[in-house]
């Protein structure tokens, strides 16, 4: 049995080597890329970007929350693209999802 007793949750997750670590980076990593792309959008349309990742093909991935903000976010294409390139700079192209009704927080 160890001395050291058990470990507090934020010890466990501030560890980038662990798996919680990892995930916990990932996510965080998730909520500055919305916030930064958020920040080149009028403010009426910045609330309907719900999230935002890069994916493994290079691809930022926009998820909204409904198909008419989609088509809205589509316009801005150009300027997330940019905003998101000073980050990944490897980003070729953006796809835009809409999310479900239960993962959109809706009634």
């Amino acid at each position: 049995m160890s001395s050291s007793g058990p470990k507090s949750l934020s010890e466990i997750v501030n560890v980038p080597e662990s798996g919680i670590g990892a995930l916990a980076a990932s996510a965080q990593a998730r909520v500055d890329l919305a916030e930064r792309l958020r920040s080149t959008l009028p403010e009426g349309l910045a609330a309907h970007l719900l999230s935002a990742n890069v994916n493994a093909e290079n691809c930022l991935v926009v998820l909204c929350d409904g198909p008419e903000w989609a088509a809205r976010l589509r316009y801005e294409s150009t300027r997330l693209l940019s905003r998101c390139r000073e980050l990944h700079a490897s980003t070729i192209r953006v796809r835009f999802r809409v999310a479900s009704d239960s993962a959109a927080g809706r009634d």
